[in-house]
């Protein structure tokens, strides 16, 4: 019956039905405690962690990565302790925490190595380019981005390559190389399609709006925003459905529809604020500014970018400083907007 629901659970998490597959686990592990089962315990706390974690609850994936370390640690199970390591730096990094969560990918990639598990170790350099990222080192990021992408081709491991591809398209974007953007998201969304994993393609839909907005097609970009967005609301990813509302934001805001502009950055502000997400919050706080900016409301406007860089300032977060402190010199001296931020 344990192994039962715990099988259907990870079918389920598969489908990227994250809901039902929580419900199911969370079943599991109950029937595992009955019986004092601690190998089912810890697969369910790791599961767990990794399902909250995909549908954007990363407080609560935290917690259960916190236990399954635990766990791991006293069972000597050096495979199962890295596997949480990796998804607790993940979680603390969607957090702000990108410190420790670099602390926690290293650690548990030393761990990969030291048991010859190539294919964790090159999970944990995805997900430390993905942490660079967040950090703002953009150079770091697109390196070890194609690291971890060669490291999943010499495995043969296709979800790898083309979650490898999204982020190479992410921070192509951020780079200013908007063509080699378009051209990842490209491949990547190819082999979501082949994989049929949803969740990947929303990503990919959602990179490829935002290559099409940064290249001024606005029209294009608003229809692969509406294909990610769907996507994200069938899978309940509250974050990634955040980004994409605010990249949306920012393409009405480019055209001029500058209610529709404010009314993305409100609702992504929520879903930012219940997911706890400081990085969203602080570009929905630029993007709310520009729209007032562009409406007259001068002062309003320097005070929310003041705010923005207040809050990258907070975090380090270089990236969110530098786009700040753009807008706001953008402000005080009457020129440049709108601004299509990457």
């Amino acid at each position: 019956m344990k192994n039962d629901l715990f099988k259907r659970a990870e079918k389920c998490r598969e489908r990227a039905e994250y809901a039902r597959a929580i419900e199911l686990y969370k079943k599991a592990l109950n029937a595992f405690k009955k019986e004092s089962d601690l190998q089912g315990i810890l697969d369910c706390h790791l599961c767990l962690g990794d399902t909250f974690r995909a549908k954007g609850d990363f407080v609560k994936a935290k917690t259960y990565y916190d236990d399954g370390l635990a766990l791991a640690e006293s069972l000597d199970q050096d495979f199962a302790a890295a596997d949480a390591l990796t998804g607790l730096g993940l979680s603390m990094r969607a957090l702000g925490n990108w410190r420790d969560a670099m602390a926690c990918i290293n650690r548990a990639f030393r761990m990969y190595r030291s048991i010859h598990d190539r294919r964790g170790e090159v999970f944990a350099l995805w997900a430390r380019a993905g942490t660079f990222r967040i950090k703002g080192d953009v150079k770091k990021a697109v390196q070890t981005f194609y690291e971890a992408l060669e490291g999943f081709r010499a495995l043969d491991d296709r979800s790898g390559m083309a979650y490898s591809y999204c982020g190479l398209g992410g921070s192509s974007r951020v780079a200013c190389r908007f063509g080699d953007s378009e051209k990842y998201y490209r491949m990547a969304n190819r082999m979501f399609d082949r994989l049929q994993d949803r969740f990947g393609l929303a990503y990919s839909f959602c990179g490829l709006g935002n290559a099409r907005r940064m290249n001024g097609d606005y029209k294009k970009a608003i229809v692969y925003f509406k294909k990610a967005e769907a996507l994200y609301k069938k899978i309940g990813d509250r974050v990634s459905y955040s980004y994409t509302l605010w990249s949306s934001g920012m393409t009405y805001q480019m055209i001029g529809e500058m209610e529709a502009a404010r009314s993305n950055f409100i609702e992504s502000a929520r879903f930012f604020q219940e997911t706890k997400d400081p990085r969203g919050i602080i570009y929905c706080i630029l993007g709310t500014g520009a729209v007032d900016y562009a409406q007259g409301r001068k002062k309003k406007a320097i005070n929310a970018f003041l705010k923005a860089k207040k809050r990258a300032d907070e975090y380090d977060f270089r990236l969110e400083k530098k786009y700040a402190r753009t807008l706001l010199k953008n402000a005080c001296q009457d020129r440049g907007f709108p601004v299509n931020l990457p």
